[in-house]
């Protein structure tokens, strides 16, 4: 892929000269991909495009069309995957999805509302489907009849009413756009080259060039200030497609854009869908997630995240440095499910308290807290650390192994009650009240004066010279779809559990100081008969296979097998379960012990 820098001003200026050019003309061209407005762009310039983005770190998505329809059901079946794929997964005629559109009247749509949802969420932007794969655009485009307008008994523009009640209550704006999937369109890509109506065949230059590059115009005219604008699959996407979309970027100076869009771009930040990197990214990134199990409103997906899991993954993102990007899928109707309300309340009741520990936050400078995560500030003369505790310490004491700074206060950010703390050699520990503030997650703020210096810290080898790897510091590496592996609480102990996706892996960093052969031994539970997985320790590996502990609850210790560790140094293990040979398990931990 080629680098994502910026252009000059003078340049910049060229540019647009030559789009509305071409505009006038009504033709949208091939151009060039030096014409990225963005080509020649310094650092210092990037980071005050980004700043607004990065500052946010939490925003609302909202997927919502015709699909709400149907809401996941096609001639009484249960349609199997996401809501808003209902028509490639049903293989719907063309002219037969249409008639959804007779249906959708969304006469309870309030944007005002929506708006001051997000925002009392804590939520800095949102971004809406503007037009999804099913080629239906919310908004009134002069290019096609698929529209909320031509098509629809509601009659009437979307996302206009939306970008007023966002200006009026302070909050970004962006556009999702499907650029290359559109299963109505003569011309539109669908995933894996699948077409199932004679209707859909047609040229997809044509399609990008009349319907996609027209559209995208006239969402980024028609609508004042957009932040953000969102592609999306870009299935059959080459060069030259993404040239014909990527410079109509420069009708909103400023503009962010994901890496969707095909073509060779990388655009401005990447997309995690529906995980959370186990270690975070080197560049800007933003994880999309759902509340449920769909992005479309789906009528039978009842199966919501709690409270808890959602302002968790907002501090873990936060913590890695990247943004939150949390979905709704309203109803045909035009109101959003009261469950995805109820929570998004809930998340706005707990930023209310602590909402400075993620707002213009950066990563944790830390490598792995077994009771939690930590955000940080940095300013000339010292740094702010908001450590975000969910396991409270049974003794009372919270240990910041590593850092070497002078606190200079510490404090409960929820009620400012002042907080004593002792330093040595090893690091700092702060000491807490009995009880949590919050059970779900409370915070402590540590201001340190200095530049902040924070030594690695990672599990090492005991007097006896066993390493224990256990599940809270595991890094976690899921798959973007399937059932997560995740870290659970059961009987008062941490174990990584829900691990029933084969894709799904874990590793621990830890140094070995003496060299030798170690017996790989787990402390897991298992109910299947048999499951196997790979063990790597750098390159050593062995073959695990692991016979049933009687069921979940019932714990046992395991000998995997040994490895052999030839020299001192920093190692990773990994366990990487077999493909077709992989049953669940839950797993607390993983011990090296010397073979004597």
């Amino acid at each position: 892929m080629r680098h994502q820098s910026h252009t000059h001003q003078t340049n910049f200026c060229s540019i647009c000269i030559v789009l509305f050019s071409i505009f006038i003309g009504g033709l949208i061209g091939t151009v060039q991909a030096s014409s990225w407005p963005y080509q020649d762009e310094t650092r210092e310039q990037r980071d005050a495009r980004m700043a607004w983005w990065r500052q946010a770190r939490f925003g609302m998505f909202i997927h919502w069309g015709v699909y709400a329809v149907p809401a996941g059901t096609y001639k009484g079946e249960q349609i199997k995957g996401i809501g808003e794929w209902i028509m490639l997964r049903g293989e719907i005629p063309v002219a037969e999805y249409k008639g959804y559109a007779k249906q959708f009247n969304p006469v309870k749509y309030d944007p005002d509302a929506w708006v001051r949802l997000a925002k009392e969420a804590g939520m800095k932007y949102i971004v809406i489907t503007s037009k999804h794969h099913d080629g239906f655009a919310l908004f009134d485009s002069k290019v096609t009849d698929w529209d909320i307008v031509d098509a629809t008994p509601y009659g009437k523009d979307l996302l206009k009413p939306l970008a007023e009640a966002c200006r009026k209550h302070g909050i970004k704006l962006g556009f999702y756009y499907s650029q290359a999937q559109d299963w109505n369109h003569p011309g539109g890509a669908a995933a894996r080259g699948t077409k199932w109506d004679p209707a859909q065949e047609g040229s997809m230059d044509e399609y990008i060039k009349n319907i996609a590059a027209e559209q995208v115009k006239e969402i980024l005219t028609n609508y004042g200030d957009i932040a953000v604008l969102w592609w999306d699959t870009p299935h059959d996407m080459n060069e030259e497609r993404a040239d014909a979309l990527q410079p109509l970027i420069s009708l909103q100076p400023g503009i962010i854009t994901n890496n969707r869009l095909g073509g060779g771009y990388d655009g401005d930040c990447s997309t995690p869908e529906q995980h959370i990197p186990a270690t975070g990214l080197d560049s800007d990134w933003e994880a999309c997630m759902t509340m449920n199990r769909t992005w479309g409103f789906k009528s039978y997906d009842h199966d919501w995240k709690s409270t808890e899991t959602l302002i968790r993954n907002l501090v873990d993102i936060a913590s890695k440095g990247g943004n939150y990007l949390l979905n709704v899928g309203p109803t045909a109707e035009g109101e959003i499910p009261q469950p995805s309300i109820e929570r998004l309340k809930a998340i706005g009741a707990w930023m209310k308290v602590n909402g400075e520990s993620i707002y213009e936050t950066t990563a944790s400078p830390f490598r792995k807290h077994s009771w939690g995560r930590c955000t940080k500030k940095t300013f000339i003369n010292g740094a702010t650390l908001y450590l975000h505790i969910f396991d409270w310490p049974v003794d009372g004491k919270l240990v910041l192994k590593g850092l070497k700074n002078e606190v200079q206060q510490a404090y409960l950010l929820a009620d400012l009650g002042k907080l004593k703390t002792t330093k040595d050699d090893t690091g700092v520990t702060v000491e807490l009240p009995s009880k949590p503030l919050d059970a779900i997650d409370t915070v402590v703020v540590l201001k340190v004066a200095g530049a902040l210096d924070v030594e690695m810290v990672l599990p090492m080898q005991n007097d006896k010279g066993t390493v224990t790897l256990s599940a809270e510091l595991a890094d976690i590496h899921n798959r973007g779809y399937g059932t997560h592996a995740k870290l659970e609480r059961k009987n008062g102990k941490q174990n990584i559990g829900s691990w029933t996706d084969n894709r799904s892996w874990i590793e621990w960093t830890f140094e070995i100081e003496q060299s030798g052969s170690f017996e790989v031994i787990a402390d897991l539970s298992t109910e299947a008969a048999e499951t196997k997985f790979e063990v790597a320790v750098g390159s050593s590996k062995l073959q695990a296979a692991v016979a049933s502990t009687s069921g979940f609850e019932q714990y046992k210790k395991v000998s995997l097998g040994q490895i052999e560790v030839s020299k001192a140094g920093v190692y990773t293990l990994q366990i990487n379960p077999k493909k077709g040979q992989w049953q669940p398990i839950n797993l607390r931990s993983v011990t090296l012990t010397p073979v004597k």
